[in-house]
């Protein structure tokens, strides 16, 4: 058997490796080709027609692209006869505008085979590579067709009114509905349910709590509140004795607060002072007045000093367990009073420690006989030491204890019926202090106190002992107090050794409007004589109406009753009076 040749034996080798290259050829141009219709984003398969009118379309307009070459050549050339036309590429860019005026009717390649005769044609330029209109032609997505550019824009929605027009004359809000015209927002409607600018002064404006307090006057670091009470009383006991009578008086009362505004320390003071003289009537003329002073200290630490000094005058009570026989009047008694207190928290536990004194001096008693009678014997000083702990059950309830200790010391030792009225006391109370904020807040104690005196002939004093300072606001607008205290009385009477006066307060104030305020007032004392079966019963009830015309001027009405009844001889007395005045304030 013949062997073959190399040259046969290498030449089917060829065969053979050219027959799968043209194999793997095929099936890359199978792959290809749809990837590059779908590039183009072709729908569809394109007909034989069509590829040859696109052929046919593109030699056409190559050529006359050429000749337009030529004849550029031939009329721009130099004297050397080269052409100066710029360099033109041998096949135009299939993605660029087409501005040509051939046109192949038929071909889905003619841009401007779907425009109506005479219509401009419209491009939607995209990307290279995506450009739908480009390939399938404008007929397809409708945009230029007679009957859509006959129909109105579309409208969109603002935040004016949630419509807006677009403009009907540009070209480019067919092609673009959300293109809005340079004078579109001119044209949107007014919303009539928008409100006015408020002014810049009026933006948070906070009401005031009480549109007819007193504006005040800044003097330094102080603001001042003064005020002035010019008013009419008729009374029918002029000067609440026994034997009083009827009386038309004039009162005048200076009232003055000044407040300071420090950020850490704080000091206040209030005074107040009352004249009153007859108009008719009963002949009388009195003045009362009190001024007190307050300075609160942070000392840091949980340290807090508080120190306050007062000064008091007014005519002695008619209801006076001291009674002097055969005067005119009461004479007039004058108080002088400090305290210097001192606090200190530690945890939950409360501490302070308070030290206290207060002077009483007594004028002149003017008799009816003519001439005076001195009170000089009842002169004294009361020096007290209070101690007080207490422990936090919580910020609303705090119960406490607390000891007192005091001496009482006269200016003249021994007085005119000869008794030494010095004398030493004890006390010791517990009680609760709450504070509830605008609701409840204040403190009541109960206790016991005994005083005993230097002279073995009088005896001592022992009774239980209330106090409270309440303020309950039950609603806005209504503030309801409650005042309890338990005071020991000294005297000069021979043979006796003083009394013990429980007082109590309730009063009531309600705003009915801004500027009109009603107040009520209901009072009960009971004084016990030390050593007899002697007892005073003390009550009264007070009704009054505030009317503010504006901030500074307002109008004041009051009504009162007051009664004494006793089982002593000679104390009992009742009073009426009614009263109407004119307030000024600053």
């Amino acid at each position: 058997m013949p062997r073959s040749r190399p040259e046969t034996r290498r030449y089917r080798r060829s065969e053979a490796i050219s027959a799968l290259l043209l194999a793997g050829s095929l099936c890359a141009l199978t792959t290809v080709v749809p990837a590059m219709a779908q590039d183009l984003e072709l729908r569809g398969e394109v007909s034989e027609s069509a590829i040859q009118n696109d052929q046919q379309a593109k030699t056409r307009r190559l050529a006359e692209a050429q000749a337009a070459l030529a004849a550029a050549d031939a009329g721009n050339s130099g004297p050397t006869g080269l052409s100066s036309a710029p360099y033109q590429p041998a096949s135009p860019d299939p993605f660029a505008d087409d501005d040509s005026t051939g046109s192949i009717s038929g071909s889905i390649f003619d841009e401007r085979s779907g425009n109506a005769a005479g219509a401009p044609a419209v491009t939607n330029r995209r990307s290279k590579s995506g450009s739908r209109e480009k390939i399938m032609g404008q007929d397809r997505q409708g945009i230029d067709q007679p009957e859509q550019k006959k129909s109105k824009p579309t409208s969109i929605d603002s935040h004016a009114d949630g419509v807006a027009r677009l403009d009907k004359d540009t070209e480019t809000t067919a092609l673009n509905p959300r293109a809005l015209t340079a004078n579109a927002q001119e044209r949107e409607p007014l919303d009539r349910g928008a409100e006015r600018v408020e002014a810049i002064e009026g933006h948070d404006a906070k009401p005031e709590d009480d549109p007819f307090a007193p504006v005040g006057i800044r003097l330094g670091s102080f603001v001042l509140r003064p005020a002035i009470e010019q008013g009419i009383t008729a009374t029918s006991n002029a000067d609440s004795a026994p034997d009083g009578q009827s009386a038309t008086l004039s009162e005048t009362t200076l009232r003055l607060n000044a407040a300071s505004d420090w950020t850490r320390h704080s000091a206040m003071v209030n005074g107040y002072g009352t004249f009153r003289k007859s108009l008719s009537g009963e002949e009388l003329h009195d003045a009362t007045g009190r001024i007190e002073g307050q300075l609160d200290l942070d000392l840091g630490n949980e340290w807090r000093a508080i120190g306050k000094l007062g000064y008091e005058t007014a005519p002695e009570s008619a209801s006076s367990p001291v009674v002097i026989q055969g005067t005119l009047s009461q004479p007039q008694r004058q108080t002088f009073d400090g305290s210097l207190g001192i606090e200190k928290h530690l945890g939950k536990l409360r501490f302070g420690l308070t030290g206290a004194a207060e002077h009483d001096s007594y004028g002149d008693a003017d008799l009816s006989s003519g001439g005076t009678i001195s009170q000089k014997d009842r002169d004294s000083t009361l020096y007290t030491a209070t101690l007080r702990g207490g422990y936090e059950i919580s910020p609303a309830l705090m119960p406490f204890v607390e000891a007192e200790l005091g001496h009482r010391a006269y200016n003249q030792r021994i007085d005119q019926s000869g008794f030494e009225r010095s004398s030493n006391r004890i006390g010791l109370r517990t009680g609760l202090k709450l504070d509830f904020g605008e609701k409840l807040g204040g403190e009541f104690s109960a206790g016991w106190i005994r005083e005993t005196f230097d002279d073995d002939r009088l005896g001592s004093i022992s009774a239980p002992t209330l106090a409270a300072e309440l303020k309950w606001s039950p609603e806005r607008g209504t503030v309801v107090g409650l005042r309890g205290t338990t005071t020991l009385e000294d005297t000069t009477t021979a043979g006796e050794s003083g009394s013990v006066l429980y007082s109590s307060r309730l009063t009531a104030e309600r705003q009915i409007r801004a500027n009109l305020t009603a107040e009520a007032a209901l009072g009960l004392d009971w004084r016990d004589y030390s050593g007899t079966n002697g007892h005073d019963l003390i009550w009264s009830a007070e009704a009054g109406l505030t009317w503010w015309m504006n901030r500074y001027a307002g109008i004041r009405t009051r009504l009162r009753h007051e009664s004494v009844t006793s089982n002593l001889p000679g104390r009992d007395s009742h009073t009426n009076s009614v009263y109407l005045g004119l307030i000024l304030q600053r």
